[in-house]
């Protein structure tokens, strides 16, 4: 583990669940050792079943708690998550702005476990021509990839097709997430103006899924704060991943939760 806890402002939105969502983010930037500071966007009402309410903070709130964190201690990174409308992506980007030379973890929160929307039409609008050209890190799956671009995406070649558009888009690195492509092998492509890193192994045929793209962004994300490269903080980050849901409790009907915490009860 590098020297320095590593600070993590957090922008997202609350599962009461604790599967997803800013509960997940602390989690695992807790269980690889770093800080985990928060900014709440929306509180809903959700469980392994779906999401069935959500009550969106107002922005100046959403605005407010960022800078109060900022003022005081300090970010090494900054993830956002769920962000739910354009007022608020556009007060996340005024944030990142404030904030030079903190590297941006982006994921692009746009559609929850059980389908429902969890960002406006205006809103993924917004987050195209605001946070993906201040990201380090982009980190769309298959259906979000194919929605800020206007590609299909059902290959992995056509993940590859997609990431492109995203770095000429203005990201400086995006990792585009192979799980919802068909296959036995789920593979991952880390791609920067500089070239690709793959990362594939073979699926893990379970239900309890429910938060793995807020758990890999935040496992990037307080690598990055920690100090590690990109290729070792997502490199870590997707081992870290998988061992999550291998170790999954079991909880809920549903799409059940992950195990965060593994990484603190190995000897």
């Amino acid at each position: 583990m590098p020297e320095g806890r590593g600070r993590v402002l957090i922008i997202a939105g609350s599962d009461s669940g604790g599967g997803a969502g800013i509960q997940a983010d602390i989690k695992t930037v807790t269980a690889l050792g770093g800080y985990a500071a928060t900014a709440v966007t929306s509180v809903t009402v959700q469980n392994t079943q779906g999401v069935s309410a959500v009550h969106p903070i107002p922005t100046a709130v959403v605005e407010a708690q960022a800078r109060a964190v900022l003022d005081d201690i300090g970010a090494d990174a900054i993830k956002t998550g769920m962000l739910g409308d354009a007022a608020t992506v556009e007060a996340v980007a005024r944030v990142i702005d404030s904030a030079p030379g903190v590297p941006v973890v982006v994921d692009t929160v746009m559609i929850a476990k059980g389908g429902e929307s969890l960002l406006s039409a205006e809103g993924a609008r917004a987050l195209k021509a605001l946070l993906v050209p201040r990201a380090a890190l982009l980190t769309p799956n298959a259906p979000e990839a194919a929605a800020l671009t206007g590609l299909p995406v059902e290959t992995t070649d056509d993940l590859r097709r997609a990431g492109e558009a995203l770095l000429n888009a203005g990201a400086q690195a995006v990792l585009m997430k192979g799980g919802h492509i068909a296959g036995d092998e789920v593979t991952d492509l880390l791609m920067t103006t500089r070239g690709e890193t793959v990362f594939s192994g073979p699926r893990i045929e379970t239900r309890h899924t429910h938060g793995t793209g807020c758990t890999l962004a935040s496992a990037c994300a307080v690598g990055l704060a920690q100090g590690l490269s990109l290729e070792a903080a997502v490199a870590r980050g997707w081992g870290y991943l998988a061992e999550a849901i291998r170790r999954a409790p079991g909880f809920g009907a549903g799409h059940g939760p992950l195990d965060h915490a593994w990484p603190m009860r190995e000897p």
